[in-house]
């Protein structure tokens, strides 16, 4: 026996309508088209975690190229220095902050996401299982498994809302770039970018400027995501250059060269005058002690 319906085709998914209620069938179809665009809006979205329950801000920072900036994680805090930008560690003192916003300084918040420092308050949050091998050189230091996400985000969580309350303006994402290191853990460069993008996207939920840390092999994937970069020895082992597209979307690039290297300083300083990074000397302990490029 031939049914009297109405078969209207949304994907894979026929929906029947009998004939005999025509006045039915708007209110049907509508629903049902509702129902579809949820599912693959859904699907076009994952959530590697739960979200993150800020409302998402409308703006934040937005470094932009030829800021000078001082970069400072150990010793007493120089608030005498005189530059558009101060990086300090995030368990930094509170006056610190407001005697640089005072002036106008725009300060960013440091915060290792690919490594365990066992000299830090939450220490004793991080789960065995995300703890890899030694951080060759630096004591008491462990790389991450940033594979593990969901065993991270509480903590990275936490750390972030710090930066926020705080009122630091930027991130600095200390190791992001580990996906070709000695981690003991099978990372790939997918699940890294990964990382990156999540962190990017908690970064901003607090209203904070994010920077990608060195990892010049990520810029092509990350460049649109990230405010800025900031960069290590990019001079000295030639791979400033990976960083331009940052510079030509108008965003900063700061780096900082070492003492302790053969880097030709004045070479370093006319490039970053030529492609706009704004480059300073620093000595390996991130001191006090700075050196900017002369005008």
């Amino acid at each position: 026996m031939q049914r009297h319906v109405a078969v209207i085709d949304v994907g894979e998914t026929p929906f029947f309508i009998p004939k005999r209620a025509p006045f039915v069938v708007p209110a049907i179809l509508l629903c049902a088209l509702l129902l579809l665009s949820a599912c693959v809006t859904s699907a076009r979205r994952p959530s590697p975690v739960p979200a993150t329950g800020h409302p998402a801000p409308t703006s934040w920072w937005h470094p932009t190229p030829g800021l000078t900036w001082q970069w400072q994680l150990t010793g007493e805090i120089d608030v005498d220095v005189r530059t558009d930008v101060i990086d300090v560690d995030l368990y930094v003192d509170q006056s610190v902050l407001d005697d640089f916003h005072s002036r106008g300084t725009r300060v960013i918040c440091y915060v290792s996401v690919g490594s365990f420092e066992d000299w830090r308050p939450d220490k004793d949050a991080f789960p065995q299982e995300v703890l890899g091998k030694e951080y060759e050189g630096w004591s008491g230091e462990r790389w991450l498994d940033i594979r593990r996400i969901e065993r991270l985000a509480p903590i990275m969580r936490a750390r972030l809302d710090v930066c926020a309350a705080k009122g630091f303006d930027a991130v600095e994402p200390d190791n992001i770039a580990v996906y070709e290191e000695d981690t003991g853990f099978p990372i790939s460069f997918e699940e890294n970018v990964r990382y990156a993008r999540w962190l990017a996207e908690e970064a901003h939920a607090r209203g904070l400027a994010i920077g990608l840390k060195n990892g010049p092999g990520m810029v092509p994937e990350l460049a649109d995501t990230f405010d800025f970069a900031i960069t290590e020895e990019a001079f000295a082992h030639g791979f400033a250059r990976a960083f331009l597209p940052f510079l030509r979307a108008g965003k900063a690039v700061f780096d900082a060269e070492y003492t302790d290297t053969e880097v030709d300083w004045e070479r370093a300083c006319t490039m970053s005058e030529a492609w706009g990074f704004s480059t300073i000397l620093k000595r390996r302990s991130l001191d006090t002690w700075v050196r900017f490029c002369e005008a």
